[in-house]
């Protein structure tokens, strides 16, 4: 009787249950499910924090040996522009171009600027013919090319050859392009903090082995004796270090030919292939590709500006305006400089980068710029001290310019990661491989016209205003009291400061809108980064 009672309120809870197939939950994250005799009590078990799938997807593995190559090929380019500095005008005097030697600035500024004003001409139509003909041919013909004409320039035996080899070298060197277009195809947004920086670093590496080259190996037949006597290297004094430049070029060709994979690939869009060009215009009338090309030119305006002014500025007597440092303590403090450029660009910015916006990072390193060159007249005037007094800096003036040395060092160098995020912010704005090249291509016009007439206005706004500065000693002198015109006096020099300050804040109101109008780069990290 209790088994008959049981069955027929059982059935009677069955009948008036609800269709199963009206029971369906959607939990978030999961498929519908059907609520029935079988559904597990725990079933919302999956959506506990601690059991969930990470919410960002694991990093792409980064392809290391394409990268190193990729590097490896990139660094011809300032080998081969800056090995022919320690020897370039003791080559003009030797070809007896000039009668002057007051000349020889003229000339030799004439064939080292040949270079930037071509590779600057060659680099856009580079990143066309990339996307026509694939990266990897294009980038072997350059590092061809970049080699044989190194390799002639050290033959040269008039003008006319050297601004020849140069020019050469300088239109093969705007391959550069399509390599910033391979380092952004073998990476993606989960691995480029980590590739981009140590890209980032093959300049001021290049820029270090080229004059060590040219220093070491140039006039062999004098240097290291007869070994060099009686031979090509005797005939042709500067032809060695040019033949060794151009032979580790050559390798990079061979290297590219045998290991280097071509990353020109078309992907499908919705049945069909993304892979038209863009037209400059087009390219130029989006705002944050506009406002990154303008930003590259300030930016590496105001960076070799740096470069060219510090050398100045730590050779400068310091009653002139300068720290007066000897050229053993100036190597000293730019083979530091570049330890600090490393120990950024290794440690520090993967790090920053997965946990901020590459934008406002590249805001907050050309802000740096201001505060350096507001920063170099401190140094002299801590240098001035007590020297006039004692002729030697105390212990704490020392230290204290040592420090503040260091710090102005730091920042600048901190301005210096801007190129590194300058690439991350191209390639996070362009949708397809054929937009990456030619915005490369932009971004490599901006800098390299930045790097051409940079030295020549850095040297005119050191050297020219101090004549200015006299006059107005002069001027003044009559009309003021003598107070007034000894700390005018002691402020000589410091006019081409406040022009690269003007520049540098110029710089940072041009990158301004650079973080509103670009992507995130913050996309794909794993959740153990």
């Amino acid at each position: 009787m209790k088994l008959l009672i049981t069955l027929e309120t059982r059935n009677l809870v069955m009948s008036t249950r609800l269709p199963t197939d009206s029971m369906t939950v959607s939990p978030q994250g999961s498929s519908s499910s059907i609520l029935n005799e079988t559904t597990p009590l725990l079933n919302n078990v999956r959506n506990d924090p601690e059991d969930q799938e990470p919410r960002f997807k694991e990093a792409t593995p980064l392809p290391i040996l394409q990268l190193l190559i990729v590097c490896f090929i990139r660094m011809m380019d300032p080998i081969s522009f800056t090995q022919i500095f320690p020897y370039v005008n003791e080559f003009i005097t030797f070809l007896k171009l000039v009668d002057n030697p007051s000349q020889i600035g003229f000339y030799s500024g004439l064939v080292e600027s040949t270079f930037a004003i071509a590779q600057f001409l060659a680099i856009y139509q580079w990143s066309k013919l990339s996307n026509r003909f694939g990266r990897k041919p294009v980038i072997m013909a350059g590092t061809l090319g970049v080699a044989l004409s190194t390799i002639y320039f050290g033959l040269s035996s008039s003008l006319t050859d050297m601004l020849i080899a140069r020019a050469v070298g300088g239109i093969f060197g705007g391959t550069m392009s399509a390599v910033q277009s391979v380092v952004g195809e073998i990476t993606d947004a989960s691995n480029q903090a980590a590739a981009f920086p140590v890209y980032g670093l093959v300049w001021p590496i290049g820029g270090i082995i080229g004059p060590f080259i040219g220093g070491v190996l140039s006039n062999p037949a004098d240097k290291y004796g007869s070994f060099f006597q009686d031979s090509i290297f005797h005939k042709h004094p500067y032809f060695l270090p040019c033949l060794v430049a151009g032979t580790i070029a050559l390798c990079g060709v061979v290297f590219a030919y045998f290991f280097l994979e071509e990353t020109l690939k078309k992907k499908p869009v919705d049945g069909m292939v993304d892979d038209r060009e863009p037209t400059l215009r087009e390219l130029l009338s989006i705002p944050v590709i506009r406002a990154l090309s303008i930003s590259a030119f300030a930016l590496e305006f105001n960076s070799t500006a740096f470069d060219v002014l510090f050398v100045l500025f730590c050779y400068t007597p310091i009653l002139n305006g300068g720290l007066g440092f000897s050229p053993s303590t100036i190597g000293f403090v730019l083979s530091s400089s570049g330890l600090i450029s490393a120990s950024l660009q290794l440690f520090v910015m993967p790090i920053i980068l997965k946990r901020m916006e590459a934008s406002k990072l590249y805001n907050l390193s050309i802000s740096a710029w201001p505060v350096v060159y507001t920063a170099l007249p401190i140094l002299n005037v801590i240098s001035r001290g007590d020297q006039q007094e004692t002729g030697n800096l105390s212990l704490v003036s020392n230290i204290m310019l040592w420090t503040m040395l260091v710090f102005v060092i730091a920042i600048a160098k901190v301005g210096g990661v801007a190129y590194s995020l300058s690439l991350i912010l191209t390639r996070t704005n362009t949708s397809n491989p054929a937009a990456l090249s030619v915005s490369n291509g932009i971004m490599g016009s901006a800098m390299a016209l930045g790097r051409m007439i940079s030295p020549a206005l850095a040297w005119y706004a050191y050297l020219f205003l101090l004549p200015i500065h006299l006059l107005m000693v002069l001027v003044l002198v009559h009309q003021a009291p003598v107070r007034l015109v000894r700390r005018i006096s002691s402020t000589r020099g410091y006019l081409w400061s406040l022009c690269m300050l003007c520049s540098s804040l110029t710089a940072l109101v041009l990158g301004r809108n650079i973080s509103r109008l670009s992507r995130s780069s913050l996309t794909h990290y794993s959740r153990n980064q």
